[in-house]
């Protein structure tokens, strides 16, 4: 297992992932405020997204609901 640093990244959808910490982030995403192992990040990640919908479907949807 590697003992590099990754950040928990969200784009604008609240999608998340990870990324490398020494690497420049991509365009569309943002740093979430954790950063461990990759395997400590993705378990966060699993902890936190428990909605795995697209932010606009998730709107989209509850408008139709009302």
């Amino acid at each position: 297992m590697s003992s590099d640093t990754y950040l928990v990244v969200l784009n604008h959808e609240e999608q998340y992932s990870v990324w490398p910490a020494d690497r420049d982030l991509p365009a569309g995403w943002r740093p979430e405020g954790t950063s461990g192992t990759r395997e400590e990040c993705l378990d966060h990640i699993e902890r936190v997204w428990t909605d795995m919908r697209p932010l606009s479907l998730r709107r989209r949807m509850d408008d139709e609901s009302r």
